[in-house]
């Protein structure tokens, strides 16, 4: 693609020219960078980076994620520096390209239990949403031209999108790109059913949308009536959504009321709710198949309505209402929340009051509030801290180990076997020696050193957080009578003695504590009472003299209120 067919393509998206021509060098460069590379269809790599960031202009999201998407195999493929990005087209750039190299470290290896690892290693390494969106675009064009990609890796490919990136877009919302990517997996990773289910579904598909498109008409006028405008549509469920139902549904077309849908889509909240109530009198619905999205989102931010209906020649329609915003959002998921402005800023398209997503099940929902934030604000509301307690890294077969921050070689190590965590030696960091007390980092790539004789010290505890590592150092510790007793606490006295504040007060407390022969180890004072203070005195215990005596002994002192003593133990 020439620079002039891309920027009529910017054009279309709605870029005005300033924009567009901020973009130009960033095209220039990449094209330059990836000159003498092919893909795997023969056609030059550059065809990959365009497309992708044309995907993310048709988000309509800003100059520096289309400039990124752009660069964002530059570094992998053709040993650009950081660096020199950053020196070229600035550091927010920079940033971009350098989260989508090291999320372009997480693969999919096939191993089930590793898989949510993976989804949260993906977005703690992403930093950015936008990195993640740049991603997402990158792999739904891989997909899209896997069919020149060796079979031997067409099935891993096709797994790692249905394992790792479909479910990271449902997350973020992106339904329309969830589906693609699902739709050009499956005939990957399941060819028969595909094959089947896609034979089966034709006849039924076409049958289903002629009678919705003979209803449209009726529908678009019920509600003009009614003084509702409305935009309706009808679609057909992907692919793999109607597969995952008829495992569920017995393998029986009959009892899937949705294989196409309708869709009236309204100017406001108000319009969706009488909208659903002018259906309901025109249609009769079904009864138990009213869902309202809009009052109870789901947690990756969906709102619609959802209703099924008898139809004219009780036919079962599907019926989904929502507004235009709800509507872009169902498509674009987040993406929707930083579309295009003229000024090339993100834009908040509504208010988003601690609007949730769902970034991870079984962990929490991430919370952010974007409404009336300046460009700056905005900018740092894209940075995911999500996991700021967590690090992700790499064993040397490309396995993930979930660990606390500020975690050690040492913890990495216990982490993957006892044995290999009692006999380290040494440990590299991404292919670096490091000592015992190197903090890891997300994304380091971890290899432990062993040496049969080699035991763990003491010194092992400064180092080691997780509470495994620091019980198997111990154990080991203990047994080999390296572990120094635990300190045997001392039986004290605790005398607690409330009093009128005045001048030569200690000195009174001082000399009855002489006149019973008591050293005193310890005294505080406590004033939150500036009238009454306490003051706290801890001593051994001297078996002569027993509790009674003591307290005898302080309440004769002048203004002495109360006196309480217990034992402790320090």
């Amino acid at each position: 693609m020439t620079w002039q067919e891309y920027e009529k393509k910017l054009e279309e998206f709605g870029y005005k020219d300033e924009i567009i021509a901020k973009i130009k060098p960033v095209f220039e460069f990449a094209s330059i960078a990836h000159k003498d590379e092919k893909r795997f269809s023969g056609e030059p790599y550059i065809v990959h980076p365009i497309a992708t960031s044309l995907k993310i202009a048709e988000l309509r999201l800003d100059i520096d994620t289309i400039s990124a998407a752009l660069l964002h195999d530059v570094v992998e493929n053709q040993n650009i520096a950081i660096e020199e990005i950053k020196k070229k087209f600035g550091e927010e750039i920079a940033f971009l390209v350098e989260g989508v190299t090291k999320v372009d470290r997480v693969r999919y290896h096939g191993v089930e239990r590793t898989v949510e690892s993976l989804r949260k290693m993906f977005l703690a390494l992403a930093e950015d949403i936008r990195v993640v969106i740049i991603k997402l675009m990158d792999r739904l064009h891989n997909m899209e031209t896997l069919e020149h990609v060796r079979p031997e890796k067409q099935k891993r490919i096709a797994m790692e999108t249905l394992e790792l990136y479909a479910p990271i877009a449902d997350r973020l919302g992106m339904w329309d790109v969830k589906a693609k990517l699902e739709d050009l997996a499956f005939p990957y990773v399941n060819p028969d059913e595909y094959k089947w289910l896609k034979d089966q579904i034709k006849s039924r598909k076409e049958v289903g949308e002629a009678y919705l498109k003979s209803i449209k008409p009726i529908l678009e006028e019920t509600l003009r009536k009614d003084g509702i405008e409305a935009k309706i549509v009808y679609r057909a469920k992907h692919l793999l959504s109607i597969w995952k139902k008829l495992l569920r549904r017995d393998m029986d077309f009959d009892r899937i009321r949705d294989l196409v849908a309708i869709r009236i889509i309204v100017n406001n909240i108000d319009e969706c709710y009488k909208a659903l109530g002018i259906l309901h009198k025109v249609w009769k619905p079904v009864p138990g198949h009213i869902k309202d999205f809009i009052a109870l989102p789901k947690t990756n931010g969906y709102q619609s309505l959802h209703t099924y209906v008898f139809g004219p020649g009780r036919k079962t329609v599907s019926v989904q209402i929502r507004t235009v915003a709800m509507d872009e959002e169902a498509e674009y998921g987040i993406a929707a929340h930083w579309f295009y402005e003229a000024e090339g800023k993100r834009a908040i398209t509504k208010k988003m009051d601690e609007k949730k997503f769902a970034w991870v099940r079984q962990l929490q929902e991430w919370q952010k509030e974007h409404a009336g934030k300046d460009h700056t604000d905005t900018l740092s509301a894209l940075k995911i801290d999500f996991f700021k307690d967590r690090i992700f890294v790499f064993t040397p077969k490309g396995d993930v180990i979930d660990l606390p921050d500020g975690a050690s070689p040492i913890d990495f190590a216990y982490n993957v076997h006892s044995e290999i965590g009692d006999k380290m030696s040494g440990a590299k960091v991404n292919n670096k020696m490091v000592q015992f007390s190197h903090k890891l980092k997300s994304g380091d790539s971890v290899e432990i050193l062993t040496r049969k004789n080699k035991k763990p010290t003491p010194d092992w505890l400064d180092y080691a957080k997780t509470s495994i590592a620091r019980g198997h150092i111990r154990s080991y510790l203990r047994k080999e009578g390296l572990l120094e007793p635990p300190k045997k606490l001392q039986l004290m006295l605790e005398v607690t003695v409330s009093a009128e504040d005045r001048i030569g007060l200690l000195k009174d407390y001082s000399e009855v504590f002489a006149k019973l022969g008591i050293s005193i180890l310890d005294v505080k004072i406590d004033n939150k009472n500036k009238s009454y203070p306490k003051t706290i005195f801890r001593f051994p215990p001297k078996q002569s003299i027993n509790n009674a005596k003591i307290l005898t002994s302080l309440k004769q002192i002048k203004g002495v209120e109360d006196v309480i003593i217990k034992e402790i133990k320090q």
